[in-house]
């Protein structure tokens, strides 16, 4: 059986989109979910990762590193995994490959952490064209292949590479207008982002420096976390 190797669910955006995906999709994997270690985790992560990090997918003998290569390899075999229509499937790869390389801002200045909520110390210039341009692609893909999911009816590779921005709007709060929001509470609603959500409440681990960056984010207003420090 496949083998998704992924850290911590409150933390690790990364690991959320294939794991996500897979569940969504019905491709059957047994999660080796290995916490971040303090300072760096390259060394633990290295036992089943090339590059030291997570994702990681291992299929007997094949090991694949990195979210966008292993929603391509799973792709290979599962039809569902990229939109059936050619034009929608295209759109699909480009915004995904987007998300994948981009959006640096968003990623630095509001780091995921699903069990706190923020309120941000200021939403500067770069962060705010982070969250327009997400918002521009959000109603684009509902527009153009007639929702509820980015590439038409059925949750696909590119709703699991927004995933994690969904819980950033929910962590701070971030503005949208109404049909991103509601795109964002959909995405949020579905079950097997709860039991992410709910798993990551659940999970004993703090790493201080994943701590610290959310800490630097804003002002701290809830944790829902249920083991605290």
């Amino acid at each position: 059986m496949l083998q998704l190797y992924i850290a911590n669910k409150n933390y690790s955006s990364w690991s959320l989109r294939p794991w996500l995906l897979m569940r969504e999709c019905g491709i059957a994997f047994e999660e080796q979910l290995v916490p971040f270690a303090a300072g760096s985790s390259w060394n633990a992560f290295r036992r089943f990762s090339p590059n030291g990090k997570v994702p990681c997918l291992v299929d007997g003998n094949i090991t694949v590193w990195d979210s966008l290569a292993i929603v391509e390899y799973l792709a290979e075999s599962h039809a569902r995994v990229w939109a059936a229509d050619q034009s929608a499937r295209a759109w699909s790869r480009s915004a995904a490959s987007e998300m994948h390389s981009g959006f640096g801002a968003l990623r630095s200045k509001c780091p995921m952490n699903c069990g706190l909520r923020v309120t941000p110390l200021l939403i500067a210039d770069d962060l705010q064209r982070d969250i327009d341009r997400i918002e521009e692609l959000w109603n684009e893909g509902l527009s153009r292949f007639g929702g509820p999911f980015l590439a038409g009816t059925s949750f696909t590779a590119v709703d699991a590479f927004f995933a994690p921005v969904a819980f950033r709007v929910q962590t701070y709060a971030l503005p949208l207008g109404s049909v991103a929001a509601a795109y964002a509470a959909r995405l949020l609603a579905l079950p097997a982002m709860r039991e992410w959500y709910h798993a990551g409440l659940d999970e004993p681990w703090r790493e201080t420096d994943h701590e610290a960056e959310v800490r630097a984010a804003g002002t701290l207003i809830a944790d829902y976390r249920k083991h605290q420090p």
